[in-house]
């Protein structure tokens, strides 16, 4: 396993980051089997541990705690604060009140005197970002964390953050995580970019593009739409949906450039990301200790400039060919007010 300092944090963390969504009732409900797939990733020399507080509202941060009694000082552990956390209001969001609180409930699960990486999981417009940045570098003088950064922000948040940061002598954001997959080349055309530019570690998730590199999924195929991922959107996996169909499509030349260099499809999928000089690891979010083994296989691997040049091919750098699940959405598209003016308004003369 290959070591990368994160963001220049003097951090030290695994090109491979062991991924923990899946631990808890949204996937693996079996707080053994979970510590055993940490343990292993452990074992493989894995040192890079991310989990979130929503994440199965936070039993997962309570498995990963278990996981790493006897070997935290070994683990560079990161987890995440912005989405709702129970009922109520100011439960979620990245205000100050609300990151105190959290923070104190992420140790206690976690059962831990510090986070490593304590990231703010997606941009809150209800809040200024300098009362965001204020809080964490609070944190960060208290002992609690020792670095944070942010989560599927948009590269004009991020520049926007910097300045601030500049502005108001307060620390900045270290890392970035964003969804990147071969599907999913979206970030390549700003997100990565600003990042080298403002120096940040890079953590990407969801490189099997929500199962689509998995294999499971291909073209001519049935898909059940009743179930797992598909169950949940399943506008994203219906094949009578042409957009659907060019995700297919994509899949099946994928698959034949693995067979001709003699890997699997998940193996070039994992990969992939880690090509790219921006990125620090690769976020793995296995749910059984299988699939954990069949990810890790292909550690080394190494796509050579031709691998990569047909993937070029295949999806075009910078294009996504699907919107990941979960990614962060502008208000500016979903608000139609702030896309259309008033009736009355929309003439020229």
């Amino acid at each position: 396993m290959r070591y990368r300092i994160l963001g220049g944090t003097g951090i030290e963390v695994s090109a491979h980051c062991l991924g923990t969504m899946m631990f808890g009732a949204v996937g693996n409900p079996d707080h053994e089997e979970c510590a055993r797939i940490v343990h292993a990733a452990l074992d493989h020399g894995i040192n890079f541990v991310d989990t979130a507080d929503m994440y199965s509202a936070g039993e997962s941060e309570q498995i990963v705690g278990k996981a790493l009694k006897g070997r935290r000082d070994d683990v560079v552990l990161a987890t995440k604060v912005h989405f709702q956390m129970g009922e109520g209001r100011n439960r979620s969001g990245n205000s100050r009140r609300w990151i105190v609180r959290a923070v104190e409930d992420s140790l206690r699960r976690l059962d831990t005197d510090w986070i490593d990486l304590y990231q703010v999981h997606r941009p809150d417009h209800g809040t200024d970002v300098e009362e965001t940045l204020s809080v964490l570098g609070d944190l960060v003088q208290a002992g609690k964390i020792r670095a944070f950064g942010c989560s599927t922000f948009p590269a004009e948040e991020i520049v926007e953050a910097h300045h601030v940061a500049e502005r108001r002598a307060l620390p900045r954001f270290r890392t970035e995580q964003p969804p990147y997959s071969i599907l999913a080349r979206g970030i390549e055309s700003s997100v990565l970019p600003v990042a080298r530019r403002y120096g940040m570690g890079v953590l990407t998730w969801s490189p099997l593009a929500s199962g689509f590199l998995s294999g499971k999924y291909r073209l001519g195929g049935a898909i059940d739409l009743t179930s797992g991922r598909a169950a949940l959107t399943p506008a994203r996996f219906d094949p009578a949906i042409p957009g659907n169909v060019a995700k297919l499509e994509a899949v099946e030349q994928l698959v034949e450039l693995a067979d001709s260099i003699g890997c699997t499809l998940p193996e070039l999928a994992v990969a992939f990301p880690l090509a790219h000089p921006a990125v620090t690891s690769v976020i793995i979010g296995p749910r059984t200790m299988e699939q954990l083994e069949a990810l890790v296989k292909g550690s080394g691997l190494v796509l050579d400039d031709a691998t990569l040049d047909r993937i070029d091919e295949i999806v075009e750098p910078g294009r996504n060919l699907y919107h990941p699940d979960g990614a962060w959405r502008s208000p500016a598209l979903a608000d139609v007010a702030q896309r259309r003016r008033v009736l009355g308004d929309r003439s020229a003369g």
